[in-house]
């Protein structure tokens, strides 16, 4: 069991219970890490768009906030986890042990959020900083232009309304499947041109972002 550091992260607890609870599973029972995911959320969420409104001093709000969701996502800090071998020392139940559920990318995730939360409550807001600036630096340097983070719809909406075209339309074909397994097939039509494609997702909106993919890709290649 860890005493008062977790490798990897450069900083030593003056608490260590701090840790142990950041590093708890809610299936390990009623004291577990929930809380502290809530506010390393927000932690985790100021501290790099502070790094990156002073990266980027010339960026607008919409922008520097396409940045910052590439950074906080649940993907990007399941990455950083699995890099600190986190699913070694997160505490789940015995239950959860055999399915392996500390190794779920989404468990990862919020169990880092849940240590840079005890961090700040350990060593304050400073020290909090230091940690999550040192573990998102790569990725922070390595982020791509804030217009490629667009969502697909977005980005073909404003290349239509950039030309003075309307915007196009999204129709649902098809939705198969049981609830909990839903399939659906959306169409994306442009209202000035017969051209149409359509795309499946588990999803109204996966799917409408699908078949956005496919028309901006047949508009930018012409």
């Amino acid at each position: 069991m860890l005493k008062n550091d977790l490798p990897g992260l450069n900083y030593s607890f003056r608490n260590p219970q701090r840790l142990q609870l950041a590093l708890t599973h809610r299936s390990h029972g009623p004291i577990n890490n929930e809380r502290l995911e809530f506010l390393g959320d927000a932690i985790v969420g100021m501290v790099v768009a502070e790094i990156l409104f002073n990266l980027h001093p010339d960026l607008p709000e919409g922008a520097l906030t396409r940045l910052r969701a590439g950074v906080v996502r649940g993907e990007t800090l399941a990455d950083i986890a699995i890099g600190l071998d986190l699913s070694s020392y997160v505490r789940i139940g015995n239950a959860e042990k055999k399915s392996g559920t500390s190794r779920r990318r989404s468990i990862l995730a919020d169990t880092l959020e849940a240590v840079f939360a005890a961090v700040y409550l350990d060593g304050g807001y400073q020290e909090a900083v230091k940690v999550i600036t040192e573990l998102t630096r790569e990725t922070i340097a390595n982020l791509p232009d804030p217009e490629e983070l667009k969502d697909p719809k977005t980005r073909l909406q404003e290349w239509l309304q950039a030309r003075g075209r309307e915007v196009p339309e999204y129709k649902i074909v098809s939705e198969t499947g049981a609830d909990h397994a839903k399939e659906f097939v959306v169409k994306c039509r442009l209202v000035d041109d017969p051209v149409s494609f359509s795309a499946s997702g588990s999803s109204r909106r996966k799917a409408q972002q699908a078949a956005a993919v496919l028309m901006l890709d047949r508009l930018l290649n012409i």
